[in-house]
């Protein structure tokens, strides 16, 4: 513990350049603004995992040291300009906020004790980071890369902007305060992504990047967002329509509750993005009539939503098809199967067996009747992989397709079958333009066939239905 706390000195020596001096740093902390978020708020771009390890108490401290400004206030709690000094005690018991008014906890990792998951102390990325691990692992997902998608409240955006238009309202005429801009904050998404990704990369032992396997962490906090649209209710021209979507996703209630996927419904906005353009297109002092400044303080942190997932997988190949019995997809009438299987779920039966998937779809350039067989060079087809818990190699492809062309049952076989990017399609669109087709048949006539009949029929060219 005391290497940690060296550290987070250390960076805080080297933050202290850019944050405020002590009493406006008491009078955010004294309004439930978290550390991490103070830093943010200007500019500190060097975020560890040691910060979390900077208690209020240790911050003010070491920034007065640093600016040689006394510990003592006059009787009245004046400081140098006239303005009040907040009653701010970091020392006392209970001052400490549960949550950040601010981020409302998603930068403090502060929510909730299973130990299943908490293998450490403090309010640590690591928390996050064991969350996310253990999905992976219970999943059995195979990675070599990652990407973050993160989705946050509109209500934290409201939130920055509340505490910057106090600063400035209370701090503006401070040399400190001149020049700082709203702009130059670094955004909780930012931050949240840095840290996250950082550890994840330690943890993992691969790096981020745009890979096909994507971890998205959804916070949402309710009461926060209901209150802000109450609010938003009041600016002319806002409206916006809640629709109701269907979860089936990892539910992290504070982060640290049972790990398990359950089923839920939410009423999300229809857009985020309305919510955030308004909040944009506001002056501030039609913001400032709306909001407090600053935000109230919040005893109930956002709910997270952990989802692991890959993008969708596509293989495509030829398939030929040697039985009468088997339909191209799974025919039923009445509760009756037709035929004795089908080319659909033969393909991705196997395909899914191998890559690990969801669920799957098959498509084909055209169809066949039943009863008819599919030879020659084969018909297009292509399947989709939902969630594939592996990507497939060049290994697993040929495992794939072994296992169809060596069934006992001999009904299906594929060809040229591969792993397919962005020219997935362009498979089934060869099949389509491929319409010329060849039929051997048997025919049975009332009288004898002469020369003449043979020569006739083979001279007839591009036969067209009536």
């Amino acid at each position: 513990m005391a290497s940690g706390e060296e550290e987070a000195t250390t960076f805080l020596s080297r933050a202290a350049s850019s944050l405020p001096p002590p009493h406006a740093i008491r009078d955010l902390l004294f309004h439930g603004v978290c550390v991490r978020c103070i830093f943010r708020l200007f500019g500190v771009s060097e975020y560890d995992d040691s910060c979390p390890l900077l208690k209020a108490s240790t911050l003010l401290s070491l920034l007065k040291e640093r600016r040689n400004i006394p510990n003592a206030i006059s009787e009245n709690g004046s400081i140098a300009n006239g303005l009040t000094q907040c009653p701010y005690d970091p020392h006392a018991s209970g001052n400490e906020q549960p949550y950040c008014s601010v981020c409302l906890g998603i930068l403090q990792f502060t929510n909730g004790h299973d130990q299943d998951l908490r293998t450490c102390e403090g309010n640590s990325v690591s928390v996050l980071t064991s969350a996310i691990t253990e999905i992976l692992k219970k999943e059995a997902h195979q990675i070599d890369g990652f990407s973050i998608e993160i989705s946050l409240p509109p209500v934290v955006s409201a939130n920055d902007r509340a505490v910057w238009l106090y600063m400035k309202r209370r701090y503006a005429s401070e040399e400190w305060f001149i020049g700082k801009l709203l702009s130059q904050q670094i955004s909780v998404k930012d931050a949240l992504r840095s840290l996250v990704t950082t550890s994840l990369e330690s943890c993992l032992g691969v790096k981020s990047s745009s890979s096909s396997f994507c971890i998205r962490l959804t916070y949402i906090h309710e009461e926060a967002s209901s209150k802000l649209q109450c609010s938003m209710q009041k600016f002319h021209g806002f409206k916006i329509r809640k629709t109701e979507t269907y979860c089936k996703e990892h539910m992290v209630d504070d982060l640290c509750g049972k790990n398990e996927t359950i089923s839920g419904e939410f009423h999300r906005c229809d857009s985020d993005a309305v919510v955030h353009c308004t909040l944009n297109a506001m002056q501030d002092d039609a913001f400032s009539e709306l909001f407090m400044l600053p935000p109230e303080k919040t005893n109930n942190g956002c709910k997270l939503t952990i989802s692991c997932y890959r993008l969708t997988v596509y293989i495509g190949g030829r398939y030929l098809k040697f039985s009468r019995r088997v339909s191209q997809s799974r025919w039923m009438i009445e509760d009756e199967r037709m035929g004795e299987a089908s080319v659909e779920e033969i393909i991705g039966s196997n395909t899914i067996l191998v890559c690990g998937g969801d669920s799957y779809k098959f498509h084909a350039a055209g169809r066949e009747d039943i009863d008819v067989r599919m030879l020659g060079s084969g018909r297009p087809f292509l399947v989709e992989v939902s969630n594939a818990r592996v990507m497939p190699s060049m290994a697993n492809i040929q495992e794939i397709a072994d296992k169809i062309n060596n069934s006992n049952d001999k009904y299906v076989a594929v060809r040229n079958l591969k792993l397919v990017g962005s020219e997935a399609w362009n498979l089934l669109r060869e099949g389509e333009a491929e319409k010329q087709k060849q039929y051997a048949a048997v025919v049975w006539i009332s009288r004898p066939v002469t020369e003449e009949d043979f020569n006739k029929i083979s001279s007839i060219k591009n036969l067209v239905a009536d």
